[in-house]
């Protein structure tokens, strides 16, 4: 497994592990005990964060944001109830086809 895999892996086992557990002293058990509205915006903020860090040419500032939107990405995902399998399951389904075909395959299942 890739240094990213086993991270993502690990980080999506512990914001797991923090489901139902005290908000007052975990931020990822606060997310969570926020609903999914909040956890949402949060994601869409780390974003717009790391297009600007992107935008200014800051590498150190992107890996940063970047780990910041995965992280908050991982925390909607488990308040969603979607697996990183789940996440994997469609990323497999659309290897070998070009983006182009894949959009135009998404909007005929619309």
């Amino acid at each position: 497994m890739s240094r990213f895999a086993d991270v993502l892996e690990r980080l999506a086992a512990t914001i797991e592990s923090r489901k139902g557990a005290d908000p007052s002293e975990s931020y990822t058990a606060k997310l969570l005990s926020e609903g999914i509205d909040r956890a949402a915006k949060k994601l869409g903020e780390e974003a717009v964060e790391t297009v600007i860090a992107a935008s200014m040419k800051d590498k150190d500032g992107l890996a940063s944001e970047s780990a910041d939107l995965i992280y908050h990405w991982l925390v909607l995902l488990a308040h969603a109830g979607v697996s990183l399998d789940d996440v994997a399951a469609w990323l497999e389904s659309r290897e070998g086809r070009s983006g182009i075909e894949e959009k135009a395959w998404r909007q005929r299942s619309l």
